[in-house]
């Protein structure tokens, strides 16, 4: 308990020391500071023909450190086009800025340019005469660690060193409200999200992104009508790739080895010219996984009873390796057209040992039996990306269409060895030996429009139109040894070969307007789906047709004074059963965790409600206080059941999904960011939550529980360029997550025996800490040490019971994982713009600075 005690102590000092920031406090990471802005438009005559070669730059007043008096500063400066178009990029966020257009023959024009929105587009601006002369400057800034709105949290991967060398697991672990177990299942207040790539959903799993291929991850948990409405109750985890566009060349490379000797290294490069940026990113990881665990099940309903003790052992070496490529053509300020592709090879070769040791009472007396389970697998897999985008900004500020093309597939193949030796005494009594040869495939294209129009004030419409079409294939091929042929038998009941088809059909419109500090967005999403399956083995075939249903949503915001504001949303979602969940097919590898889909499962609805309270306080620390209620009809959920075993044709326990009854979640969290000094910055968050399962149509329900979760990040910058940082997490006990809603490649499982009928996880917490150093020019170079889970701490212990069993199991995943990873950055800014010889009189004075 002191532990817990300890973490609560540590949340309430710091959010005392929010409340009274240390005078001198620099700006923290909150919204705008070091935001990169970019403001563009075209310059044309009285006439409304285009002025080439105009002079187009950006001042802001400084102190200058020579006189102590304020002056104005050139940060950036172009010419015209021309067809008299001009782009700025790069501006800092922070303001005010000015900006200032001359050429030759005309008077000058001046206009202020202030941030948010960071994309301004400043229209057609017309020209008057005059020439000036400016001096340079250099603007640095970085982007903050997170920036948060009422309806999402941004976090910035690059400010998180803990990571550096993983994967999205890792950078997961590290992310406020996001929670993230030993077997990499991710929950979003105690539920599962919807996983996105870039604004779009994927097939890539979390392992299969390097940590240092992602620029930030947006929580959003409660999306609008612009979102899809599947994903359950929990939102969306939104990943967002690297993409660079800065004037020039540049990039970074990095290398990297655990305390396994597992290597990682990456290199990405970006190049922009004109109207072309290209960017590539390469990078692989290998992983040398280690876990041990122990399982003890009561088997009651036996006859005779049982008890069954396991401990596992088991090892995954492989790796994987990530690319991607993406090209942008500005065609002109206006109209960008995107390509990117993706592409991600890999393979796992996961072995696992299994001691099972059983004691059973019968009127003999105690017999007690001893076997020794060995697997080994090798699992490929290959997937592929490709991302097509248009994006046109008209004239009027805000208004935009949109037309993106997005397909993620891959493949894969699992080949598994099984073997069961029976023991009497120290000899071996009899053996069983199983082989699985599988294969499967998974594709995800989306095809999607929007457009916003702006009115008079704040007054927007927003629509789109949105079509989705996932195909999966499967192979799984059962064979058992035949001890007198010593062939491999096929067993076709315990094999299964299966192919769906799930679509998706969606438009949806919203409405949003300020008037004065109220705001309000109000929507409606509808979608249609169907589902085809078919069992390939015997030629069934099954199908599901969904038809329209409507997902309302509404935003209401007030602000209040001194910089506060409140925020009132409601929602409705869908969860549609996924393809394992659908398959009838009995996977028995596991003996303790049998399972089987339910092709006649129907999606569960869910709807939301959620009240955020956002304060600003002095030195722009922030605080953002929520509280949620969530309810769920038609709730897909695993439910235990007994079948009889198709291979042997004796009773086993199977663990199937059902629709149950309902099932609700109201919990309240609060995230903060803060600066306790000039070199220590930190963000807390906290959730608390009750959450009840009612399965009364079916079996007794999940008794409710209160529960917290807490996670507390550190970032400390020391002398001599050295940064430290330090994250701590702790989740007391919850009850069993009720449906992981995951899309994954077919093959066994291979994982310690569990079951989610009912009980709870255990408590634990763990804490990370890394510690970086930047060196050589400008810090170009940096080395990062790393540690996870310091202390052994983060265990993972369920017990879960029903009518047949009880069941505890523990298991501990790679502790005390280690990484050393080196980085270096590199790169040269363009400035050929301001060089040319024909540059008019506005830009002369320019030049010679510059140069």
């Amino acid at each position: 308990m002191y532990k817990i005690y300890l973490f609560i102590t540590l949340f309430l000092l710091s959010m005392s020391a929010v409340a009274q920031p240390p005078a001198g406090a620099k700006m923290p990471v909150g919204m705008g500071m070091g935001m990169s802005g970019h403001v563009y438009g075209k310059i044309i005559d009285p006439d409304g023909k285009a002025v080439p070669y105009a002079s187009v730059i950006i001042l802001q007043n400084r102190m200058d450190s020579v006189t102590k008096k304020m002056k104005e500063k050139l940060l950036k400066g172009v010419l015209t086009k021309g067809n008299g178009e001009f782009s700025l990029e790069d501006l800092p966020g922070r303001g005010p800025l000015k900006l200032r257009i001359t050429a030759t023959g005309y008077k000058t024009v001046e206009q202020p340019v202030t941030f948010p929105p960071f994309e301004k587009d400043l229209g057609n601006i017309k020209l008057a005469v005059s020439t000036t002369q400016l001096q340079g400057v250099t603007v640095a800034g970085t982007k903050p660690m997170m920036q948060m709105d009422i309806d999402k949290k941004v976090f910035n991967v690059e400010k998180n060193i803990v990571s550096a060398g993983g994967t999205a697991l890792d950078v997961m672990k590290n992310v406020p409200s996001v929670n993230v177990d030993i077997d990499g299942n991710v929950t979003l207040r105690n539920s599962a999200p919807q996983l996105y790539i870039d604004g779009r959903p994927t097939t890539l799993t979390l392992e299969q992104i390097p940590a240092d291929a992602i620029e930030n991850v947006e929580v959003i948990t409660n999306p609008s009508a612009k979102y899809d409405a599947s994903g359950g109750s929990a939102g969306i985890l939104n990943i967002v790739l690297k993409k660079n566009r800065k004037t020039g060349y540049n990039g970074n490379l990095r290398a990297g080895v655990d305390k396994r000797g597992a290597l990682n290294g990456g290199a990405d490069f970006n190049l922009r010219q004109d109207k072309v940026n290209i960017s590539a990113s390469v990078m692989g990881n290998q992983m040398k996984g280690r876990t041990n665990g122990t399982t003890e099940r009561n088997n009651f309903a036996d006859e005779p009873p049982t008890n069954i003790n396991q401990y596992n052992t088991n090892k995954t070496d492989g790796g994987f390796i990530f690319g991607k490529l993406g090209l942008d053509w500005f065609v002109t300020n206006r109209t960008t057209l995107s390509v990117a592709g993706i592409k991600v090879h890999g393979s796992m070769n996961p072995s696992e040992r299994i001691d099972i040791n059983t004691d059973s009472l019968n009127k003999a007396g105690d017999i007690r039996a001893f076997s020794q389970r060995n697997s080994s697998s090798h699992n490929k897999f290959n997937a592929n990306g490709l991302v097509l985008g248009m994006k046109h900004l008209f004239p009027k500020e805000g208004e935009e269409l949109t037309a993106d093309f997005n397909y993620f597939g891959g493949k894969s193949d699992n080949n598994s060895d099984y073997r069961t030796d029976r023991y009497t005494g120290s000899n071996i009594s009899g053996s069983d030996i199983q082989q699985i040869l599988g294969n499967g495939s998974m594709s995800f294209m989306t095809i999607q429009t929007d457009y916003v129009k702006p009115f008079s004030g704040k007054l927007k419409l927003e629509t789109g139109l949105r079509a989705s079409v996932r195909k999966t294939k499967s192979n799984f091929n059962n064979y058992m040894l035949d001890p007198e042929t010593q062939e491999y038998v096929l067993i076709p009941a315990a094999s299964n070969n299966y192919k769906n088809s799930d679509n998706v059909y969606a438009a949806y419109v919203s409405v949003s307007n300020t008037i004065g500090n109220f705001g309000y967005k109000v929507g409606v999403r509808a979608e249609s789906s169907n589902y085809t399956g078919d069992l390939l083995n015997n030629g069934q075939h099954f199908s599901n047709n969904y038809p329209v249903s409507l997902f309302p949503s509404l935003f209401l915001s007030q602000k209040l004074k001194h910089d506060q504001e409140l925020q009132v949303s409601y929602t409705r979602r869908i969860n549609r059963p996924n393809f394992f969940q659908l398959i009838p097919f009995t996977d028995s590898t596991d003996k303790l965790n049998i399972t089987k889909g339910n092709p006649g499962l129907v999606p569960e609805f869910t709807t939301s409600l959620e009240m955020s309270y956002l304060k600003t306080l002095k030195g722009n620390n922030t605080i953002l206080a929520s509280i949620y209620y969530r309810h769920t009809n038609n709730l897909i959920t695993r439910y235990l059941t007994k079948e009889t075993d198709p291979v042997n044709g004796q009773e086993m326990l199977v663990n199937t999904y059902i629709n149950a009854n309902s099932s609700y979640s109201a919990g309240a969290e609060v995230t903060a960011m803060y600066n306790l000094a000039k070199w220590w910055s930190a963000t807390a968050n906290v959730n608390i939550y009750n959450s009840k399962i009612n399965t009364d149509n079916v079996t007794q329900s999940q008794d409710a529980l209160w529960s917290w979760f807490g996670k507390l990040n550190n970032t400390f910058k020391l002398p001599a360029n050295f940064e430290l940082q330090l994250t701590g997490t702790y989740q007391s006990k919850t009850n069993l997550p009720v449906n992981e809603n995951k899309n994954v490649q077919s093959g066994p499982p291979m994982q310690q025996s569990q079951n989610a009928s009912q009980g709870y996880i255990a408590s634990f917490y763990g804490v990370d800490a890394a510690i970086k150093k930047s060196f050589l020019k400008n810090n170009a170079a940096s080395v990062t040490f790393s540690v996870n889970d310091i202390f052994r701490t983060r265990w993972s212990d369920q017990y879960s019971q029903s009518d047949y069993f009880t069941q505890y199991y523990s298991r501990l995943r790679d502790p005390q994982m280690m990484r050393l990873t080196f980085a270096y950055r590199f790169g040269k800014i363009d400035a050929s713009l301001f060089k040319r010889k024909n540059m008019g009189a506005g830009m002369q004075g320019m030049q010679e600075v510059i140069q």
